[in-house]
């Protein structure tokens, strides 16, 4: 059982940065691949970022790749998603995920969910 708890998002402007935080919980919460999905608005869910277990490895949608970093803090049990270069259409509702896996990509379907934060980038 793992629970996830998304934070940071808010309104920026195009162009400008921001940094979503997800704080872990749970049993063994930090053996898995944490990753980051965004849904905007008539969209289905799409896989924005994954990282492994030991943060030794990520995968980033080439949509974002450049832009977005995520990492993580298995101290803190802490993801983080840092996006720079915002753009509108990256406007949505950030989820954190939580996989079975200790490594993932954006074919792997993640396991836990968290309740989501909203990004809105204005132009």
């Amino acid at each position: 059982q793992v629970q996830l708890v998304e934070s940071g998002g808010g309104l920026v402007q195009a162009g400008g940065s921001l940094r979503l935080s997800c704080a872990a919980s749970g049993r063994t919460s930090s053996s898995y691949a944490m990753g980051w999905f965004r849904q905007a608005p008539g969209n289905e869910r799409g896989f924005v970022a994954a990282i492994s277990w030991s943060g030794d490895s990520t995968y980033y949608d080439d949509s974002v790749k450049g832009r977005f970093t995520i990492s993580r803090d298995n101290a803190k049990n802490t993801v983080y998603l840092q996006m720079s270069s915002l753009k509108p259409e990256d406007t949505a509702v950030y989820y954190c995920t939580a996989y079975t896996l200790r490594y993932a990509s954006s074919t792997d379907s993640p396991r836990y969910w968290g309740q989501g934060t909203q990004v809105t980038v204005s132009s």
